[in-house]
């Protein structure tokens, strides 16, 4: 991508085909009277914020199509330049032509993320808003959408800025005893400075592990759905989304490899995936889906593992085979379900074994109580309301590094370090904090690829 400049440049707005209509978004030095050019009347005297109706014509003078332009004066527009968007007929052929035509008159065309871009780079937008933008484009579930948008609205921002605020007071009065090291002056009272490193330290520490929680609803959070043949995953995925995706049968080894299917609980997208059943076989398909199956553990979030009510020796083989996957994989949730509750033969479980749900899947039993779980297991001690959620893995990778650099100014207080070395840490933890919002320097390659993975128009 190509350092900001003021060369106009134009794009679609809207997305690729046929519609009723299409936006051509223009923007930089001289847009008004750009399009003008090839517009049916000027406006480059006209208020910012009005739209007009007007002809684009061709070179020739040819009508080419009616549109409605808006108009926006430079520092009033999302880019903070000068900006015109076109609103025409939504025909690809009419989006080419009028795009060929604005390039004849001046434009050239933007590169993916380059309107946001420039929003950045003229301080319309902070770094973690910009790219807040291209995750509420992505977003595709109501929390997805929140998470975006209070980013996009700048909480994020405000809560880093904060953070930053503090430190940059804790540095000046360690800078200062620094100026006067000689006199032996102390200037910072050192158990103050503590309280305050521990304070900022476990609020970014808060903020780190919310990734987690953020990139789980950014991306959908996969939920497999585990056990032995004939245990009821197909019949529970049906269950789950309301109609006969797979295909049940009383026939051990019926799924022989994985599906997956979308559920919406709550705002937050769970990915669904009925895997083939676990057991000993020579059949060489039904081998492969389970070694999918396996795949498919390894990968998931939440591992739901299913247990036959009516067969005593599956269930206190399933309980076994939870224990060793907990072990496994700790940082998994993983619970025993019971189901076929609804079966006069159902076993109760004993004491020892640790059943974390009781379902039946053929009639419903249970399942509005997993779908809380699942929410449950998914939010843990967050509350998408009340906190700031990191679903950026550049955030989140900077607030470990500031995590790390406050721990060592935490180790330096508490011990005999030089107040220098302090300070570096505590300059190196503002550098982090500032590397997200942009408020620092940023690698020209780092905000290549940022922008170059938004869409061209955006």
């Amino acid at each position: 991508m190509n350092d900001l400049s003021q060369d106009p440049i134009c794009a679609l707005a809207t997305a690729n085909g046929t519609g009723a209509i299409a936006v051509l978004r223009i923007s930089g030095k001289g847009a008004k009277s750009i399009v003008s050019k090839a517009f049916s009347k000027d406006l480059t005297p006209l208020q910012t914020h009005t739209v007009h109706l007007g002809w684009m014509r061709s070179a020739s003078g040819e009508r080419l199509d009616e549109v409605l332009a808006t108009i926006f004066d430079h520092g009033k527009s999302f880019t903070g330049e000068e900006s015109v968007e076109l609103a025409c007929h939504g025909s690809p052929y009419i989006q080419q032509v009028l795009l060929q035509r604005l390039v004849e008159v001046g434009c050239r065309l933007a590169e993916p993320g380059e309107f946001t871009k420039r929003a950045f780079l003229n301080g319309r937008l902070d770094l973690s808003q910009a790219e807040a933008v291209a995750d509420l484009i992505a977003a595709q579930s109501k929390q997805a959408h929140q998470v975006a948008l209070q980013q996009l609205r700048g909480r994020f921002s405000s809560e880093l800025q904060q953070l930053r605020e503090q430190l940059i007071n804790f540095a000046a009065l360690i800078e200062l005893e620094l100026d006067f090291a000689e006199e032996d002056v102390e200037f910072a009272d050192r158990s103050s400075l503590t309280q305050l490193v521990a304070a900022v330290l476990q609020m970014v520490r808060r903020l780190a592990a919310s990734f987690e929680l953020g990139n789980a609803i950014k991306q959908g959070v996969p939920v497999a759905i585990v056990g032995a043949p004939n245990t009821g995953k197909s019949t529970l995925l049906n269950q789950f989304l309301g109609e006969e995706r797979a295909i049940v049968s009383n026939i051990a080894g019926t799924t022989r490899d994985v599906i997956e299917e979308v559920l919406n609980i709550d705002g937050i997208q769970f990915r669904l995936i009925d895997t083939a059943g676990i057991r000993q076989t020579t059949e060489t398909i039904e081998a492969l889906g389970i070694e999918r199956s396996q795949q498919k553990i390894e990968q998931a979030k939440i591992v739901l593992c299913l247990a036959d009510s009516g067969d005593a020796a599956n269930l206190q083989e399933t309980t076994s085979w939870v224990q060793s996957l907990k072990n496994l994989h700790p940082e998994k949730h993983i619970l025993l379900v019971q189901n076929k509750a609804d079966l006069q033969t159902s076993i109760s479980p004993n004491a020892s074994t640790e059943i974390d749900l009781q379902i039946s899947a053929l009639n419903g039993k249970g399942i509005s109580e997993l779908k809380e779980k699942l929410v449950q297991l998914t939010l843990g001690d967050f509350s998408l309301q009340d906190e700031t959620i990191v679903s950026n893995a550049r955030h989140h990778a900077a607030l470990q590094l500031t995590a790390a650099a406050l721990e060592r100014a935490q180790a330096g207080l508490n011990g005999q370090t030089t107040a220098d070395f302090i300070a570096m840490d505590i300059r190196e933890a503002m550098r982090q904090l500032g590397q997200i919002t942009g408020q620092i320097d940023v690698d020209t390659d780092i905000l290549g690829t940022i922008f170059s993975k938004f869409c061209i128009g955006k």
